[in-house]
């Protein structure tokens, strides 16, 4: 026995991995070491000759251990065939994937797509364009269909001779419509007859944050400024929480201010007019381009009416701040221009509006345009009806324009 362990132990120094293990089978089977070794022998032999290897049959240990290996080998194949698939199912959709997008950036970079994208981004911006804005309440009423002489853009027109109130030029001017700012000359027109101190300091508070349109403004709530400075600011750039200030700190209240501005309007004689509020964002201050030109001439009267509303600019101090604000009709800075008075107006539904006391050739005049199509179609308006003034003879005082001139 102890024979046969050194035989083994042989073997293994000799790094002869099969002797070993067919020195232990024998000896499991009861051979000798004798025998063993000379069986070791002859197994070494025949697999050191590779002719004899082809021919020999493998023996009942070869032949396990073969299958064993095969099986191992084939559990290998298979969970190795097994990842790679799985490693393939895995990047397969990534390398299409990636070369797609180098395809798509490919394509996108080509003059073509580029010509494309830009031909498409073209025609949404236009799109976009040709949204229709919110029709104003003279649109929808088909104001905007009447023609006139000068073909105003302005779907309501009047000019009056201040001094003799005749009309020379009219289109629509009795149709009721919002005024928007407008508005706000009566709520000055207020102001100002009721002699109150134009020194008392306002506060700006949340009630007056415009919460109709929820438009902006630079008076910041806990803003205080002097009564003075909010009509200026009022009239001239329109300013709404300036307006709405000045009606809430009214004696009485806003409520007792807006019955004011009724009441003086009625005084007046303006059948077609109705305030509910005083800054003119609610649509439902509405008017007539006849009763208006009534207005234009009682304010006018009025020398702080006159100078804030025609006024150019004007600086605030609001705490470390200094605000500036400009006059929202440019024509009163253009030299052509003599304007005694005046006030701009615009929400959706009266479109864009203007009212002006100013002189032409001589004569004091009031125009009213309201519900004009465009920004500046407004200003446009009154600069046709001047050089269409300038362009004729000189009216003398009790004379009025040929007929074919006062469109109905």
């Amino acid at each position: 026995m102890n024979t046969a362990l050194l035989s083994i132990f042989a073997e293994m120094r000799s790094k002869s991995f099969f002797g070993a293990m067919l020195l232990m089978v024998s000896l499991a089977l009861g051979l000798s070491a004798t025998q063993v070794h000379a069986q070791s022998g002859q197994s070494a032999q025949k697999s050191a000759d590779p002719a004899s290897k082809k021919k020999d049959k493998p023996t009942a240990v070869n032949k396990g251990q073969t299958a064993k290996s095969k099986a191992q080998d084939k559990q290998k194949a298979k969970s190795s065939g097994s990842q790679n698939s799985s490693l393939q199912r895995a990047k397969a959709p990534v390398a299409p994937k990636s070369a797609n997008n180098a395809n798509s950036k490919s394509a996108k970079n080509t003059p073509a797509a580029v010509k494309q994208a830009r031909l498409e981004r073209s025609k949404l911006n236009s799109a976009q364009q040709a949204r229709p804005v919110r029709a104003s309440f003279g649109q929808m009423a088909g104001l905007h269909a009447t023609s006139d002489a000068l073909d105003l853009h302005s779907s309501v027109a009047l000019v009056v001779d201040q001094d003799t109130q005749e009309v020379l030029y009219r289109k629509n001017d009795h149709a009721v419509l919002p005024i928007a700012s407008l508005t706000k000359l009566m709520t000055g027109l207020v102001i100002a007859e009721s002699k109150l101190s134009m020194d008392e300091p306002i506060r700006i508070t949340q009630d007056d944050v415009d919460t109709e349109k929820g438009s902006s403004s630079r008076l910041a709530v806990g803003t205080v400024l002097t009564r003075g400075d909010l009509m200026h600011l009022s009239l001239m750039s329109s300013e709404n929480r300036a307006a709405n200030a000045l009606g809430r700190t009214f004696p009485g209240g806003m409520d007792h201010f807006v019955d004011r501005m009724n009441m003086r309007a009625k005084q007046l004689g303006m059948k077609d007019t109705r305030y509910v509020e005083p800054t003119g964002l609610s649509s439902r201050n509405q008017s007539s381009a006849s009763d208006l030109a009534v207005l234009v001439s009682v304010a006018y009267k009025e020398t702080m009416l006159r100078e804030l509303s025609t006024s150019h600019g004007r600086e605030v101090e609001v705490g470390r701040r200094t605000l500036h604000y400009n006059n929202t009709n440019r024509l009163v800075k253009n030299p052509a221009w003599d304007i005694g008075l005046q006030k701009t107006g615009y929400i959706s539904e009266a479109g864009r509006c203007l009212v002006m006391q100013t002189q032409v050739s001589g004569r004091k005049l009031i125009m009213v345009f309201l519900d004009s199509a465009g920004k500046l179609s407004r200003l446009g308006d009154a600069e046709r009806v001047r050089n269409w003034l300038e362009s004729k003879p000189p009216l003398h005082s009790g004379q009025s324009l040929p007929r074919q001139y006062l469109p109905g």
